[in-house]
């Protein structure tokens, strides 16, 4: 609903050049609109009429993921973690499948980083919320987008995955 832009071109436009954190804003509510948002590359999507505590509560919670970690090592030699050809190397800020890099987003990387820390544990779409997201509550599909986004990154086959695995009704897990 943007004069002389569509909000989806748009936000790809912006993610080719740049990872700044996107969210919408946006008077329509339908599943469609809010999934092809995401997979367009928002990082979060919320619907008007919206709470100004709520929004400012959300845009804090991407400010302090965006801010890079203070100390942190961008070395080159820190230790990946294998996932069989998934090499993911959360120091250095990179993952690799078949030892190709994998373009990923931040938020995407943020949800491989936690499922990788807890390998093989089930965590349900509430706390990747919460510890990607750092919201208390909210739409669970938003980890389901993002889950479907990587997945397509990460797996050789996607409609078949052997690493990022769906646990109906309890979550989702990274296997070896």
């Amino acid at each position: 609903m943007l004069p002389g832009l569509d909000g989806f071109e748009c936000i790809r436009q912006l993610r080719r050049d740049d990872d700044v954190p996107i969210v919408v804003v946006s008077a329509r509510d339908g599943t469609d609109d809010i999934v092809a948002a995401l997979e367009a590359g928002a990082d979060d999507y919320v619907v008007k009429p919206v709470a100004i505590r709520e929004l400012t509560a959300r845009l804090r919670a991407l400010r302090r993921r965006a801010r890079p970690i203070a100390g942190a090592s961008t070395s080159d030699d820190v230790p990946a973690v294998a996932f069989g050809e998934l090499e993911i190397s959360p120091e250095a800020g990179e993952v690799r499948r078949a030892g190709q890099q994998v373009t990923v987003n931040r938020t995407e990387f943020r949800l491989l980083c936690e499922l990788a820390e807890h390998a093989g544990r089930v965590l349900s779409r509430q706390q990747l919320l919460q510890r990607v997201w750092g919201y208390t509550s909210g739409d669970e599909r938003l980890v389901d987008v993002h889950v479907g986004r990587l997945r397509q990154k990460i797996e050789p086959d996607p409609a078949n995955p052997r690493h990022l695995i769906t646990l109906r009704g309890l979550g989702y897990k990274l296997q070896r």
